[in-house]
Formats: structure tokens, C-alpha cells, sequence
């Protein structure tokens, strides 16, 4: 290996996207990568947000926004490591009180934390293409907030001790939740990490049981394809080494479009590559890269988090991504 290129740190997680760049198959110009395995990969969001741990790191994007608005010496590449709907995964208790998204106003609903990208997303959509007014919703948690000096606006409030939203579903005092690893789990999902609470096994109905159509008619209309994930590069390297902004936005690619190449042809092995070649017939690439790209997606981000007061501010692109 030669001593001239520039070794970094990098925390991300192994997805068919980014096998090729972790197995070497597709190098990173200039740069000798010391990837890292951290399992899981939401402990190296922590970790980076925390303690600034790594060179160059997987973040969710809104975790990251919260912290670039905080000071945080690192900034945003538009590569987006995930990608995924928001209309299902919101489920209701079967028996009402609430059928449809205005009936929330005056609930209580259960997100494992007020800042997951997931709640984000599916709270953006509620408030601006449902009418609900998200701030007369009162929203438990029951999780710590991966900014720790983040502020939760008044109508959060978190489980008391030895309670979870599991159990709170169960009795009935949350009339709503996410489920899935944003909330609750539910029949058929991993419950890793949840309370081992027969709730847990509930199939609670979702608030929008036609969510497939509604998500491609959402999209169709907006052009808004959610993002989870991105990369952040310590800004003492994007300072001093400008051209790895570069170098890791071709590895990424490079590796990406050996991925989707395969599931756009169908040749899927997994159920996540299934669902990406789901998303494909909605989207074309369905990973995309780029600020251009995703401008939509990323302009309906930091304006739902500026609008659940997790953002101070309406921030220009220039502040929260590297020109690319």
C-alpha cells in the first residue's frame, strides 16, 4: 500500500451498495480506507456526533442536520445511503379512536425517539399533505435522543420507568405508534433490542392500509423519495484534503452502480433487494446520489425539521452539504 494516500477511519454498514467498496473491489482514489465494523450501525452515529470518533461516517440524516446546526465539525456528502417510503409503518390501535390521519390531533402516539428520520418523514407528510396540526399531538418516546443537547418541543414526553411503548400500545394509552425499529414491534418484524411483551406480536392495523398506492401517487405528485442515511466527513479533513469530498463520492457511486445495476435487472437475492427493485419501477435508480437528484427530498427534510422544532433555522443547501 502506498505510504502517499491518505488513510481514513470509515464507519459505515455493509448494504449490497457498499459490499463492493468494503471488499476492495472498488477503491477509493487517494485514499487507504480502514472501514469499521460497528454493529450496530446507529453506535457509530452516536459515537461521531458524541466524540467526533471517525474520519468519515454513516449518519441519519436528520441526526446529522441537528448536529451541524449544534457546531458539529463535520459535514454532509449527498450520498444517501438509504431509501424508503413513509406512509406505512404508522399503525393505530383496531378500535379507533383514531381512522384517519386528523383524528390524531388531541392522541397520544409512541416514536422510539422524537428525532428518528422515520418519525420525521411520517410527521412532515401528516402535517403538510394531511392537515394535522403535529403540535396538538402528544408524542412518547422511549429512547434517548442521538443529540444529546437537543431540546424536545413541549408535547414530547418519555415513558416513566418501566414502562416502554410496547406495553403503552397494549393498555391502550398510546392510540398510535410506530412500528418496526422506530417504535413498537409487530407481528413478523425482528424485536431485537424491544420489550420481550407479548404486544410485541400485535398486527396492529396501519393508518394507511392502501400505503403502496399513496406512496407512488405521493411521489408521482412531489417527486419526494425519503432519505436515510448519509455520509459526513470531518471538516478538518474536507479543509485540508478537498479533494476526498470527490474521491468518496466516485467510490460510492462506482460501488452503487454495480448494485443497482443487478437489482434493476431483476436479479434480486435478498427481500431488501426486492424492495429496491420495487422502488426502481416508482423511482428509475432507486439510490440515488447527488444533491440534484435529490433536492426535493432534501429540501422536504430540513423543512419538516425546521417545522418540529428540531432545527432552528431554514438552512441553505450550501450549509449542510459539500458542493458536488
Amino acid at each position: 500500500m502506498s505510504s502517499d494516500l491518505l488513510k481514513l477511519d470509515i464507519a459505515i454498514a455493509r448494504y449490497g451498495h457498499t459490499s463492493a467498496l468494503l471488499s476492495g473491489d472498488v477503491p477509493l482514489s487517494g485514499i487507504s480506507a480502514n472501514f469499521l465494523n460497528i454493529n450496530p450501525i446507529i453506535a457509530a452515529f452516536r459515537r461521531m456526533v458524541r466524540g467526533v470518533e471517525f474520519d468519515v461516517c454513516e449518519m441519519a440524516p436528520a441526526t446529522y442536520m441537528i448536529a451541524r446546526s449544534m457546531g458539529a465539525p463535520f459535514k454532509a456528502l449527498p450520498i444517501f445511503i438509504m431509501r424508503r417510503f413513509h406512509h406505512s409503518g404508522f399503525v393505530v390501535q383496531p378500535k379507533g379512536p383514531v381512522f384517519k390521519p386528523k383524528d390524531l390531533e388531541g392522541r397520544w402516539a409512541g416514536v422510539r425517539a422524537y428525532s428518528v428520520s422515520t418519525g420525521i418523514w411520517t410527521r412532515g407528510i401528516l402535517q403538510n399533505h394531511y392537515d394535522v396540526d403535529i403540535n396538538k399531538v402528544s408524542w412518547m418516546v422511549d429512547d434517548e435522543e442521538h443529540v444529546q443537547e437537543l431540546v424536545l418541543p413541549s408535547n414530547v414526553h418519555h415513558v416513566k420507568s418501566g414502562e416502554s411503548l410496547v406495553s403503552l400500545m397494549a393498555k391502550g394509552e398510546l392510540q398510535a405508534a410506530f412500528s418496526g425499529p422506530a417504535g413498537i414491534g409487530r407481528a413478523g418484524a425482528p424485536k431485537d433490542g424491544w420489550d420481550s411483551n407479548s404486544a410485541a406480536e400485535v398486527a396492529y392495523p396501519e393508518l394507511f392500509p392502501d400505503h403502496q398506492a399513496i406512496e407512488k401517487s405521493w411521489y408521482d405528485d412531489t417527486k419526494i423519495y425519503p432519505t436515510h442515511g448519509l455520509i459526513v466527513v470531518k471538516d478538518s479533513l474536507l479543509k485540508e484534503h478537498a479533494w476526498i469530498a470527490k474521491s468518496l463520492m466516485d467510490g460510492f457511486e462506482t460501488s452503487k452502480n454495480i448494485y443497482t445495476k443487478r437489482i434493476i435487472n431483476g436479479e434480486c437475492e435478498t427481500d431488501v433487494d426486492k424492495n429496491y427493485f420495487k422502488l426502481s419501477k416508482i423511482v428509475g435508480d432507486p439510490l440515488p446520489y447527488g444533491v440534484k437528484a435529490n433536492l426535493p427530498a432534501i429540501e422536504a427534510l430540513m423543512k419538516y425539521c425546521y417545522q418540529q422544532k428540531l432545527l432552528p433555522k431554514q438552512y441553505d443547501l450550501e450549509e449542510m452539504f459539500v458542493p458536488l
